[in-house]
């Protein structure tokens, strides 16, 4: 038994059948090397969690983390380079598009004590990512470097690179501070440490994904505007709220043009009936926008805890529905209450809609999906 000298920590969604491959490539390219790899799986509904198992009763080197009621790339990393004794650990997908033989080369420059941060870039020289199959993906890749590089200042060719090695000092010291919210946590690292990072890039093959799904959602492009936002004014207003009231803000034109459309078509055809077109189109625009919100809260601002399938969908739009009723019901009184103590009407309005998003907020967030 050898002293570790290097973790390597695989975050999975469905990546059952590329782990038995993965951890044999593993094996040929570390050998000589004392390695573990640690698989951090979110749950995935085909046994990846399970397949780990079995691999780790065969090979001890490979442990699993499955964490149950919790999503997210970034903080399915941080999890797993906290739960090693490794001095080093690296960071790569599952899914064959890095090469593990690009491993000794990094561990060898982090552990030499020249650099504290190994990268493997797909746009450094000498790199490829002809193999990859997706030019969509490359050209996107490059601007979200780009910007990154402009918002954070970090000078690299990759800094939205998934696949890094450092020192696990480094990461210990200022894990804390680290938002895990998005799905490049690299970029994360590199913009929270106070003092700057020594980084030495490695050109990567970029490789065609073997097999199962990404575990990039269409929501991606989100994710990484949240991440950056997250970064910057995230300790101003949390993000989570941010989302929540922006949303928000959208359900509110939603409502608005729903109404509109609304009455438009059916104004004049409710005289003498006991509800007015008025009423009735308030009505609908009010359910339309709360599901609105309800759809759109599930999918983004509580992406780690997302509901799923029919009848859970169905329990949480009702739940969502009457926290919101509540939430009106505090808008209103508060906004009544300060009028009464001589506050203009319009600040009153300002304020009532604020205790009301703090109250949505705070009540969706613990009897919807369950956080507080």
């Amino acid at each position: 038994m050898r002293p570790l000298q290097l973790a390597v920590v695989l975050p999975t969604f469905n990546e059952r059948a590329n782990l038995a491959p993965l951890v044999e490539r593993l094996d040929a390219a570390l050998a000589g090397i004392a390695w573990e790899a640690i698989i951090v799986d979110d749950n995935s509904p085909d046994g990846t969690a399970d397949e780990a198992r079995a691999i780790s009763q065969r090979d001890p080197r490979i442990r699993v983390i499955q964490r149950i009621g919790r999503r997210g790339l970034a903080s399915a990393v941080i999890e797993g380079m906290l739960s090693t004794a490794s001095p080093v650990v690296a960071v790569m997908d599952a899914d064959h598009q890095h090469d593990p033989r690009l491993l000794p080369q990094m561990l060898a420059a982090v552990s030499g004590g020249d650099y504290d941060v190994a990268v493997a870039s797909r746009f450094a020289e000498g790199a490829s990512t002809e193999a990859w199959g997706r030019p969509d993906r490359v050209k996107a890749s490059g601007v979200a470097n780009a910007l990154a590089r402009r918002l954070t200042g970090v000078e690299l060719t990759d800094p939205m690179s998934g696949y890094f090695m450092l020192r696990t000092e480094t990461l210990r010291a200022d894990a804390h501070r680290l938002s895990g919210v998005g799905f490049k946590i690299l970029l994360d690292i590199l913009a929270t440490v106070d003092t700057p990072l020594r980084v030495k890039e490695f050109p990567l093959d970029f490789a065609a994904r073997a097999s199962g799904e990404s575990k990039l959602d269409r929501t991606i492009v989100f994710e990484f505007l949240v991440g950056l936002y997250d970064r910057w004014l995230g300790r101003i207003i949390p993000t989570r709220f941010a989302l929540f009231g922006t949303i928000g803000a959208a359900g509110v034109l939603v409502h608005m043009t729903v109404l509109a459309v609304f009455l438009s078509i059916f104004g004049g055809s409710f005289k003498g009936h006991l509800v007015s077109a008025f009423e009735l189109g308030q009505t609908v625009a009010a359910i339309v926008a709360m599901s609105f919100n309800f759809v759109l809260n599930n999918a983004l601002t509580y992406a780690d805890k997302r509901l799923t399938g029919f009848v859970p969908l169905l329990r949480g739009w009702a739940k969502f529905g009457l926290t919101c009723s509540v939430g009106l019901l505090a808008n209103v009184g508060a906004a009544a209450v300060l009028v009464r103590f001589g506050f203009h009407e319009y600040p009153a309005a300002i304020s009532g809609i604020i205790i009301g998003s703090v109250w949505n907020f705070a009540l969706s967030s613990k009897f919807v999906w369950g956080r507080y």
